[in-house]
């Protein structure tokens, strides 16, 4: 079954540094772009950067196991070795996180790899993975 793409927009405070992070550290092909906004290739979906300084950052966290998750997030699941190479390249660049990569929810339905970060405007990302994808939704 093909899944439909989602298409998200969200703020930044400049779009030459949104350009070389979504297309450079996180290899996002870049697609049409203005002016005003980017739009980028993030892992089969349409993600659009647009140029709105007074909107940028993230705000409200949510406790998550023992975590305080960003409520304003967006990401990708991954693989696992996919997740990994991801983590890897961004500890490589010096990321900072939000949430160290670390498996949340161990030994329960819905474990999970996952990490948090922001890019330069704020915008908290997830990026997680599971060993098996039918926990996906697991409750």
């Amino acid at each position: 079954m093909t899944l439909p793409r989602f298409h998200l927009a969200f703020p930044v405070r400049d779009l030459a540094e949104a350009r070389a992070f979504y297309g450079g550290l996180l290899g996002c092909p870049e697609g049409r772009s203005s002016p005003d906004w980017i739009d980028c290739d993030f892992y089969g979906h349409q993600i659009v950067a647009h140029l709105s300084p007074e909107e940028v950052g993230c705000g409200a966290t949510s406790a998550v196991d023992g975590e305080n998750v960003p409520v304003r997030h967006f990401g990708a699941i991954l693989t696992l070795p996919q997740w990994e190479a991801m983590a890897a390249r961004l500890k490589a660049a010096g990321t900072t996180f939000v949430i160290e990569p670390q498996i949340r929810f161990k030994g329960q339905p819905g474990e999970q790899a996952t990490l948090f970060f922001l890019d330069p405007s704020g915008n908290a990302l997830e990026f997680k993975a599971f060993v098996d994808d039918a926990m996906v939704f697991a409750r």
